[in-house]
């Protein structure tokens, strides 16, 4: 939400307006530098579920679309600026120089601290809808927030390793170390 501006939140429609365009923009931003983030990361496996999740993140786009049209509205953007200091901290991460799996592990930090701001956001976008008695609005906000938590627990499997493997927190406790 923007900082310094005044914003009239009188009524549920009033908060859900601004949530959603706290979304869209949030959205708007993670679509632009998420292919940064794809270039940066060296684990196949972890660049294919941002791949993915760019994917989506770009249909998140549409259905807030879908979204201000239910509701009789253009859509509108709100200067995120919690979604633009969260893609700030990711793109010192990507800046930064170090062991590629090292980067990796804190990528995964960084992306899912991005995941669990959506999940506040769409979560409570939902609420408001259902509230208001939008149950379509209120369907389409699920879905992306379904999409949301799938992506945050992808990453913590990728984090923490899978049934077979070792995870790229465990592999980049070891990087540099013969013993790995």
């Amino acid at each position: 939400m923007t900082k310094g501006i005044t914003m009239q939140l009188n009524t549920l429609t009033e908060a859900l307006h601004s949530e959603l365009a706290d979304l869209y923009d949030a959205e708007q931003q993670l679509v632009s530098k998420l292919p940064q983030v794809i270039k940066a990361v060296d684990n196949s496996s972890l660049r294919s579920a941002i791949e993915v999740h760019l994917e989506e993140t770009r249909n998140q786009v549409a259905r807030l679309e879908q979204v201000f049209e239910m509701i009789g509205r253009r859509p509108e953007s709100d200067k995120c600026e919690a979604m633009q200091g969260l893609l700030e901290e990711a793109e010192e991460v990507i800046a930064a120089s170090g062991d590629s799996q090292v980067k990796d592990a804190v990528l995964i930090g960084a992306m899912q601290r991005v995941e669990h701001y959506e999940i506040a956001g769409y979560g409570t976008a939902r609420a408001f809808a259902e509230q208001l008695d939008l149950d379509d609005v209120a369907d389409l906000l699920q879905e992306s927030l379904d999409e949301e938590s799938a992506a945050d627990r992808k990453l913590t499997t990728l984090a923490e390793g899978g049934l077979f493997s070792s995870g790229v927190n465990t592999q980049a406790s070891h990087a540099g170390d013969s013993r790995v």
